[in-house]
């Protein structure tokens, strides 16, 4: 565990940095942008944070309201910037997830939550971290981050939604801005019960003085650890009226709970989930978690299909290799699955994955007739049309759906690769430049636009997408490098020219917000 100090205004917070794999390392972007980031670690699940207090009149804190004082340090559109500015430097450090299908439906449940939830401003933005460990968080600023692992553990969509609903809440009481304020508030006080135990050591004794200090000490790190619970009891309360108003299971939350607090169990050291090094879990919090959900009528809802279908994603995105995953299914189909057509369609997925396509077609077609239309089911086909090198075939296919559903996300995406395949980039280009208008901060997207522009020979275009996605990803150096590039090729062009030189002063005031 790494310890360093920052100054947030006035007020000095010490952070611990858990060593984990989606740690951020400040190699890539220099020390100049690396302080004024980690304002923004303060409220993700990647940190915990120690304040001080006073030693005195802790017993009965209470959380501050949300008027004026709890939001003078931060404005929202502040920590939307923020936000937007960690965002695409977590990328840079973190492996995310490019999976269009995975993508759309956590955004689609988020979408659903969000909008019986309390939280203002709903402009949000998912990132979805390839890691296996329990893991979601929200970042001031409207980030919401989840870990494809977390899908593992979460039985079902409700107990999957509760977690996201949880982060949701941190949001909705801008428990960021309220914690740099509680700190800010108690610092003076602390400040002045550290004094006196140095004047102790430099008049009763060492002893006597470092004893004061540790008091001092003990009561701030309490004081936070008070605090923070009470942001966590706030959002565990204000989740579950989400998750009701949702129509979703209040009960999942306890037994999503008591799925982590097993885990946590057969954990030692380090492998503890990354979840509950933040989000702290005890008996208490657990049993007032099912105490309230009792008030609630017991939702009785069938696994959705939809997440059982994520879930198989999944697990074929975290197997070492496709036969693995493969192997992986056939156990489960040979057992009792929660979802034969889930176990069935992961099953599909691997064998398309280790290049046997031929067997993929026969599982999928146990499957598909029941029904036809599920768009995972038809990009299933697709994808195996394109291993047996057949992609014109796939993007025909694809093309048909897309009139039904202009504009979809992961149909498009696919029907993209499936025409770069059939060296169609020029086709390609059209669609994915269409499409970004839709998914503008999408990293993969602007990705597969630069590669399709080069094989259309849009060089200048290519320099353009090229920069698009090392924006996303936090590299800006790279994006004005080729942003000059694709200027120096621009002959007569002033439109073109034009926006490619608002875009380099767009970079410039990202590097500028950093740096000061």
């Amino acid at each position: 565990m790494r310890r360093r100090q920052i100054d947030v205004g006035s007020t000095r917070v010490e952070y611990c940095m858990l060593m984990t794999a989606t740690k951020p390392t400040r190699g890539l972007l220099g020390s100049q942008y690396w302080n004024r980031l980690l304002v923004l670690w303060i409220s993700a699940s990647l940190l915990c944070v120690t304040v001080p207090a006073h030693a005195q009149g802790t017993e009965k804190l209470k959380i501050p309201n949300l008027g004026e004082s709890s939001t003078s340090l931060f404005s929202a559109e502040y920590e939307y910037q923020l936000g937007r500015a960690w965002l695409r430097v977590f990328r840079s450090q973190a492996p995310t997830v490019n999976d269009p299908l995975l993508f759309s439906y956590l955004e689609d449940l988020i979408f659903k939550l969000v909008t019986e939830s309390e939280l203002q401003d709903r402009r949000l933005e998912l990132v979805v971290v390839d890691n296996a460990t329990i893991n979601a968080f929200a970042v001031p600023g409207g980030v919401i981050g989840i870990h494809n692992g977390l899908l593992l553990h979460a039985q079902t969509e409700d107990e999957l939604a509760t977690v996201i609903a949880h982060e949701i809440a941190h949001l909705s009481q801008r428990h960021f801005s309220r914690r740099v304020e509680f700190a800010k508030t108690q610092q003076p006080l602390t400040l002045a019960a550290m004094l006196a135990g140095f004047v102790l050591m430099a008049t009763a004794g060492g002893d006597a003085g470092m004893a004061a200090l540790a008091a001092a000490q003990a009561a701030a790190q309490d004081s936070a650890l008070r605090y923070s619970r009470s942001n966590e009891a706030e959002a565990d309360r204000v989740a579950m009226q989400t998750i009701v108003d949702a129509g979703m299971d209040p009960h999942a939350a306890s037994s999503m709970f008591d799925r982590m607090m097993q885990a946590s169990r057969y954990a030692t050291g380090s492998r503890i989930p990354e979840f509950l090094r933040t989000h702290p879990l005890s008996e208490n919090r657990i049993a007032d978690t099912r105490n309230r959900a009792r008030q609630y009528p017991k939702q009785i809802r069938p696994a959705k299909l939809d997440y059982q279908l994520m879930r198989a994603r999944v697990v074929n995105q975290l197997a070492d290799t496709p036969e693995e995953a493969a192997t992986k299914f056939r156990k489960e189909l040979e057992g009792s699955p929660r979802s034969t057509a889930a176990a069935r369609y992961g099953l599909v997925l691997a064998l398309t994955d280790a290049g046997r396509s031929d067997e993929a077609a026969l599982e999928l077609d146990a499957i598909w007739a029941a029904e036809p239309n599920r768009l995972e089911y038809v990009i299933a086909d697709a994808r195996i049309d394109m291993a047996r090198n057949e992609p014109r075939r796939a993007a025909e296919k694809l093309a048909a759906r897309l009139k039904l559903s202009p504009h979809n996300h992961p149909l498009t995406m696919t029907y993209a690769e499936a025409l770069m395949q059939d060296q169609q980039a020029h086709v390609a280009e059209e669609v994915l430049v269409e499409q970004s208008k839709q998914k503008p901060n999408d990293p993969y997207l602007w990705y597969l636009l630069a590669e399709v522009q080069g094989l259309s020979g849009n060089i200048i275009g290519l320099h353009q997408s090229r920069a698009e996605y090392f924006i996303l990803n936090g590299i800006l150096d790279q994006a004005e490098k080729q942003l000059r590039y694709a200027l120096d090729l621009v002959r007569n062009d002033y439109t073109t020219s034009a926006k490619i030189n608002q875009r380099i002063n767009d970079v410039a005031d990202m590097r500028e917000m950093l740096e000061s």
